[in-house]
């Protein structure tokens, strides 16, 4: 199965609306010289800093590269790594629906890098008490009709507990919705145009399947059940399946070595949406998609597929 990716002018007419999680990436890269005397761990030496969009603000990022418009609401924080947000998203082009809650730390997740290893992450975070994307609905509403495809991207981290409302908002004017999911409720998903879980996010809802039988007839019975136009699951080296109205389709992995799979996902669906946006169908869009994951794998970190590498 292959398709063609829409010409760069309507690619850059495209717009999309993430909703999500938005969080900090952070890379201490150094050199490991020696272990410390204190414990068995190793002594990293900090040569260089980097920082990059992660979580909501990532798929905006990959949705931007690709050549098309990317509008992201969220909230943050009032704090340093929400003011560094505001000014990458800035210098990258992408428009922002910023809430902020003081009561609220911006997700950030530094990882230490040692002879070009992760050493470790550590998560800065807390779990809100509250629905935070609730003040921003008006928002929502509001700039709904300036864009051609929704997409919500669920890290599990409290921004879209009760995201019903939205997604009927969006299905009601008539925008393809997109969504990643997390947990094990995809009630809350209910009437999507399609949903993007991994092989494990997917089993912790239909459970293991020993047949690729069984996980066709659970998968097609979750979608009917939620009212989903398409299921569509990345599955690593087994590439992608999509199942939908017509039954199932599925596209290979694309044959190339995998650096890091940080952030895979979230190209995939940046890229899905963008195709929808620009009028695709799911079967459509999904190969590119399929072609856009293949290529950000062999990157580092939290990364994005460019036009110009899509098409080549």
């Amino acid at each position: 199965m292959s398709a063609t990716v829409p010409p760069r002018d309507r690619l850059h007419r495209a717009r999309v609306l993430i909703v999500g999680d938005a969080m900090l990436d952070r890379y201490w890269f150094g050199a490991v010289d020696r272990i410390s005397p204190e414990a068995p761990v190793p002594v990293v030496r900090i040569e260089r800093e980097e920082e990059r969009l992660g979580g909501a603000a990532n798929v905006a990022m990959n949705v931007k590269a690709l050549g098309a418009q990317a509008t992201l609401l969220t909230v943050v924080g009032e704090d340093e790594p929400a003011r560094t947000l505001r000014r990458l998203l800035h210098g990258h082009g992408i428009a922002t629906l910023l809430g902020t809650d003081p009561n609220l730390y911006t997700i950030v997740k530094l990882r230490v890098i040692g002879r070009a290893q992760q050493l470790i992450r550590v998560d800065f975070e807390n779990q809100p008490d509250h629905e935070v994307l609730a003040a921003m609905l008006e928002d929502y509403e509001r700039v709904l009709p300036d864009h051609d495809a929704v997409l919500f991207s669920d890290y599990g981290k409290g921004g879209l507990e009760h995201i019903p409302r939205m997604i009927d908002l969006a299905r009601r004017a008539g925008k393809p919705v997109l969504v990643d999911p997390k947990g094990s409720d995809y009630s809350r998903y209910a009437g999507s145009t399609v949903i993007t879980p991994n092989r494990a996010e997917l089993a912790q809802v239909i459970g293991r399947w020993p047949s690729e039988a069984q996980l066709h007839e659970r998968a097609q019975r979750l979608r009917a059940e939620h009212r989903l136009d398409g299921l569509l699951l990345t599955r690593s080296e087994e590439g992608m399946s999509l199942f939908d109205a017509a039954g199932h389709a599925q596209v290979p992995a694309n044959a190339r070595e995998v650096f890091d799979v940080t952030g895979a996902g979230d190209t995939v669906i940046a890229t899905m949406a963008v195709m929808l946006a620009c009028g695709l169908g799911l079967r459509e869009a999904m190969p590119i998609a399929n072609r856009a994951g293949g290529i950000v794998v062999g990157k580092f970190g939290t990364a994005t597929v460019s036009y110009d590498e899509l098409v080549a």
